[in-house]
């Protein structure tokens, strides 16, 4: 999972999901693992509280899902090149199916972390208290 995660920050696909994924696996045998997770995960917490703390980010954040799985049924449906383009049609669209259908699952990806985010820290202060509060004794400690 890791290496696929690597691969998908080149590639299209959730790339920096993969890559927290095959670490929060490996970090149940490997401590080095764990140790790389636990900054990543407070981060990636944070700025999921942060992008629910206000309608316009939730809107612009929800405009990129829509954006992000248009594009990815456009490269599914793979229109011909249209007259505008410059370049050979080899260019017009690459990777074809493939890249299609990583874009819209990473699009629905997004959308269910926009929905954990909101649910769990959107008009909840509480939660984002314990968040600031964690990185700090994580800061302290390090």
């Amino acid at each position: 999972m890791l290496i696929v995660g690597i691969a998908a920050l080149i590639l299209p696909g959730p790339g920096l999901l993969g890559v927290f994924a095959g670490l929060a696996l490996l970090s149940q045998q490997y401590d080095w693992a764990e140790r790389r997770t636990d900054p990543v995960k407070r981060k990636a917490l944070q700025a999921a509280a942060q992008g629910v703390e206000t309608w316009p980010r939730i809107l612009a954040s929800l405009l990129g899902v829509v954006f992000l799985a248009a594009c990815g049924v456009l490269w599914i449906l793979k229109p011909p090149a249209p007259d505008w383009w410059p370049l050979s049609d080899v260019w017009w669209l690459p990777g074809g199916l493939g890249t299609g259908i990583t874009q819209v699952v990473s699009a629905v990806i997004a959308a269910a972390l926009i929905v954990y985010s909101y649910r769990r820290f959107h008009g909840n202060p509480e939660a984002v208290r314990e968040l600031h509060e964690s990185d700090r004794a994580a800061t302290e400690t390090a």
